[in-house]
């Protein structure tokens, strides 16, 4: 794998010596966020986890290797470049022999921090099983790499706009804990809170520490995803934000979008009949789970 993974200096030197380290996405910054606020909320993030003492690792495909730990120059770079290959465990291979520029998915973040040994990952949402998945059979790569996976995934829940009953039920066929943080309740990414209540809740990010390592003595493979809410005064309520998904469902089944432009015209609808309050809030829950996940980090060493 050395000849395929490039990792930052300091980020091996925390690897080597048992120092914190939490993995970011870039995803969310070629594709997730708008310009140039994508690549502005990166750096932040980054500076989220250097105050907590926690050195950060966001991932991409650059020049045909696997870089765990992308420079400043190399995340404006994803930031503004318009054929960025979104990069799934579908696509690493051929990203790497093609030489594509590339942003790691939820799933392909989780592949390149297991490659590398650190088990701590932030992200903003997982994706899921999409609406109406028993005709397009539309599931998320994120979810059966959660199955087989053995890093802890800190997320605000799934995305809104799938189905997210049916984002459970897959993974709890999966064998996939979902933990809630301080809460009974699966967050519903803008809305802290879900009505699908959580066999799991944890209290602490030592707890959460505690059971990834009885999990890994157990010789088990599934990851671990916890639930963190988007703070409160963040939130979109949920019926305010199940009002704009009927309203941005009905006009997609109006104009008869389907297949991969589902999601985006979704995220910009809502976006629209929000002001702006989507964005704020995703931003927000990003901050927040990075410093959940830096917490967490420092407590597994």
């Amino acid at each position: 794998m050395k000849e395929y993974l490039s990792i930052r200096r300091d980020v091996a030197e925390a690897i080597d010596t048992r120092r914190p380290v939490v993995v970011l996405e870039s995803t969310i910054i070629a594709h997730g966020l708008p310009r140039p606020k994508n690549v502005e909320i990166a750096l932040r993030a980054e500076q989220e986890a250097r105050k907590l003492g926690v050195v950060p690792a966001t991932v991409g495909i650059l020049e045909g290797r696997i870089v765990i730990g992308l420079k400043p120059e190399q995340i404006e770079l994803l930031g503004t470049q318009d054929e960025v290959l979104k990069v799934s465990r579908k696509d690493f291979a051929y990203a790497l022999e093609a030489k594509r520029i590339g942003a790691t998915t939820v799933c392909g973040t989780m592949i390149a921090a297991h490659l590398a040994g650190i088990p701590v990952f932030a992200t903003g949402g997982i994706g899921g099983v999409h609406r109406g998945a028993q005709e397009s059979f539309d599931i998320s790569a994120d979810l059966l790499e959660l199955s087989r996976t053995p890093v802890i995934v800190v997320s605000a829940g799934a995305k809104s706009i799938l189905d997210l009953p049916k984002t459970l039920e897959f993974l709890e066929t999966r064998g996939v804990p979902v933990m809630g943080f301080k809460t009974p309740w699966f967050p519903a990414f803008y809305s802290t809170e879900s009505d699908l209540a959580l066999d799991l809740s944890v209290e602490s990010p030592e707890q959460v520490a505690a059971i990834y390592r009885t999990q890994r003595a157990l010789g088990f493979e599934q990851g671990l995803l916890v639930a963190n809410p988007v703070p409160r005064e963040h939130e979109i309520p949920r019926k305010t934000m199940e009002g704009y998904l009927d309203t941005a469902l009905a006009e997609l089944d109006r104009v008869g979008v389907t297949g991969k432009q589902v999601t985006p015209f979704l995220l910009s609808r809502v976006l629209e009949l929000s002001g702006g309050r989507s964005l704020d809030a995703n931003i927000e829950l990003l901050f927040n789970n990075v410093r959940l996940a830096c917490r967490i980090a420092a407590a597994l060493f």
